[in-house]
C-alpha cells in the first residue's frame, strides 16, 4: 500500500491546484479521479467549454449583424456547428492535457477511479484495478452535479443539464431554458446568437437574481433586446416529452403559461456530489444540504480531513475552490493563510458581460449600512462608443463616512477583466476617491471605473 501526506479525491480546479500546492511545499501527494481525464466539471464540461461555444457564437453574431456597419462585407456567414463543436472540445483536451503535465512535472501520483473512504486514513479506488493507499490527511474535493426537482428530470436526450447543452449534435429551434443564473443565461446566449429561438422561464422576479439588483434589471433589459423570451415569477409545474417535443408548463401571476420547445435545459442550479465517498466510514459529517461541513480552516469534524470547492458552503466558483485549495495546502504545510471571502468576484461571460464584488445595495440596506453610490454608463465611454458595445454600467458603493469601497457592480464590455480592479482596490481598503485620483489610460472601457469613482466621491464625474 502507497502512503502519502495528502490523498485529494477530486481533479477540478480546487482539487489540482491543491495538489500542486502541496507538491510545491514538499509533501507527498496523490489524486484521485473517477474520470480518465483531470480538470472536473470546470474543465471538461463547465466553464472552459462554455466560454469556447460563447466565443465561437459572439465571433457569428459580430459577424451577422456588425461586420457590414464596420465596412466588412463577408457576404452571408454560414455556421459549420460540428466545427464550433470540435473546436470547443480541442480547447478543453489542451488544457486537460496541461493539467496532466502539471501533476508530471509536481510529482504528484495520479490515480483513476472512484475514490472512497474505507476508514479516516484509508481510500480506495475502483478503477480498471482495485487498489487502497493511505494518507495522513485527506482533502474532499468532489465538486458539484447539475440540481434538477421533480417534473423536470432530466433524460439528457430532450430534457438536458449544462454537460449535454455543450454537446449537442444540432442547434435547437426552440430552446426553453429552466432557470437564469449564471449557466442559463450563457447557454440562452450561445443558442440565440447561432439562430435559435430562447424562452427563459425563471422563479425569481429577475435573472441573476442572487446579483445586486440593478444588473439584474439591466441584463433583463438587454435580454429582450437581443430577442429572447423572459418568464420571470413564474415556478414550473411540469416538465414533459413526446417524440421530439418538449412542452414546458409554469405557473405565473397571470395564471399558466405553455411553452413547446424541441430541447428544455434545466439549469435550476447544482448540488454537492458526495455520491459514492463513503463519508460515513470516515466519520465525516454532511449537512441537510448535502455539503460536507467544515470549519474556518475547511477542517471537516474528522481533524486529518478537510474539504474544499463546491462541496462546501460558499459560492460554486472555480476561483473559489482554487483559493481554498491553496489555503489547505498551506495549512498544511504549516502556515497561516486566509481568504476574504467577501472579495470573491462573481461573472457572468454573457455579452454584455456581468460582474460583481463586495456587497450589494440590497445587502447594505438590510444591514443598516450608510452607503453612497457611484455610476457611470457605457454609452458615455469613447471606447465602448468606438467598439459599438453601448449597453451596461460600472456601479460602485462606498461607504458613506469614510468612502471605502464596499463593493462595486458591473454590466457591459470586458467587465469580467475590469472587476479585478475592484478586487484589488477592495483588498487593500481603498477607497472611492483612490481609484477616481487613479489615472485611467484612454480610451479604455477602464475609464467607466473612474468616472462611477468620481460619481461616488461628491458625484463630480467628468463626463456626464
Amino acid at each position: 500500500m502507497n502512503n502519502y501526506d495528502v490523498a485529494i479525491i477530486g481533479s477540478g480546479p480546487g482539487g489540482y491546484v491543491c495538489a500542486i500546492r502541496c507538491a510545491q511545499l514538499g509533501l507527498k501527494v496523490a489524486i484521485i479521479e473517477k474520470y480518465n481525464t483531470l480538470g472536473g466539471t470546470c474543465l471538461n464540461v463547465g466553464c472552459i467549454p462554455s466560454k469556447a461555444l460563447l466565443d465561437s457564437s459572439h465571433q457569428y453574431h459580430d459577424a451577422v449583424h456588425k461586420f457590414a456597419e464596420h465596412g466588412i462585407n463577408i457576404g452571408t456567414p454560414k455556421i459549420d456547428f460540428k466545427q464550433m463543436i470540435a473546436r470547443k472540445q480541442g480547447v478543453v483536451d489542451q488544457m486537460t492535457k496541461g493539467v496532466d503535465f502539471l501533476m508530471k512535472k509536481n510529482k504528484v501520483d495520479v490515480y483513476t477511479g472512484m475514490g472512497s473512504f474505507v476508514d479516516a486514513t484509508t481510500i480506495q479506488i475502483d478503477g480498471a484495478k482495485k487498489e487502497t493507499i493511505s494518507a495522513k490527511n485527506t482533502v474532499i474535493a468532489t465538486g458539484s452535479k447539475p440540481a434538477s426537482f421533480p417534473g423536470m428530470e432530466i433524460d439528457k436526450k430532450r430534457v438536458i443539464s449544462s454537460t449535454e447543452a455543450l454537446e449537442l449534435k444540432e442547434i435547437p429551434k426552440h430552446l426553453i431554458v429552466i432557470g437564469g443564473g449564471v449557466i442559463g443565461l450563457e447557454m440562452s446566449s450561445v443558442y440565440s446568437r447561432l439562430g435559435a429561438e430562447v424562452s427563459i422561464v425563471e422563479y425569481a422576479d429577475s435573472v441573476i437574481a442572487g446579483m445586486d439588483a440593478s444588473l439584474g434589471k439591466e441584463m433583463g433589459r438587454v435580454l429582450k433586446k437581443q430577442g429572447l423570451k423572459l418568464y420571470l415569477g413564474h415556478k414550473v409545474s411540469s416538465v414533459t416529452t413526446k417524440g421530439k417535443v418538449v412542452t414546458v408548463k409554469a405557473e405565473g401571476k397571470k395564471g399558466e403559461i405553455v411553452l413547446e420547445g424541441d430541447y428544455c435545459l434545466v439549469s435550476v442550479g447544482r448540488r454537492p456530489y458526495t455520491d459514492g465517498l463513503a463519508a460515513d466510514k470516515a466519520g465525516v459529517k454532511i449537512d441537510d444540504k448535502g455539503r460536507i461541513e467544515t470549519n474556518d480552516h475547511l477542517q471537516t469534524n474528522v481533524s486529518n480531513i478537510y474539504a474544499i470547492g463546491d462541496v462546501v458552503k460558499g459560492a460554486m466558483l472555480a476561483h473559489k475552490a482554487e483559493e481554498e485549495g491553496v489555503m489547505v495546502a498551506e495549512i498544511l504545510a504549516g502556515q497561516k493563510p486566509h481568504i476574504n471571502y467577501n472579495l470573491i468576484p462573481g461573472v457572468v461571460y454573457t455579452w454584455p458581460e456581468v460582474a460583481g464584488i463586495g456587497q450589494t445595495e440590497e445587502q447594505l440596506k438590510a444591514a443598516g449600512v450608510k452607503y453612497k453610490v457611484g455610476q457611470f454608463p457605457f454609452r458615455a465611454n469613447g471606447r465602448a462608443v468606438a467598439g459599438m458595445d453601448l449597453d451596461g454600467f460600472v456601479k460602485i458603493l462606498a461607504d458613506a463616512e469614510t468612502d471605502e469601497v464596499l463593493g462595486a457592480h458591473m454590466i457591459g464590455a470586458r467587465v469580467a477583466d475590469m472587476i479585478m480592479e475592484i478586487a484589488v482596490a477592495m483588498e487593500f481598503r481603498a477607497s472611492a476617491e483612490d481609484i477616481a485620483r487613479v489615472c485611467h489610460a484612454h480610451p479604455t472601457t477602464s475609464e467607466v471605473t473612474k468616472e462611477a469613482a468620481l460619481a461616488a466621491t461628491d458625484n463630480r464625474a467628468l463626463h456626464s
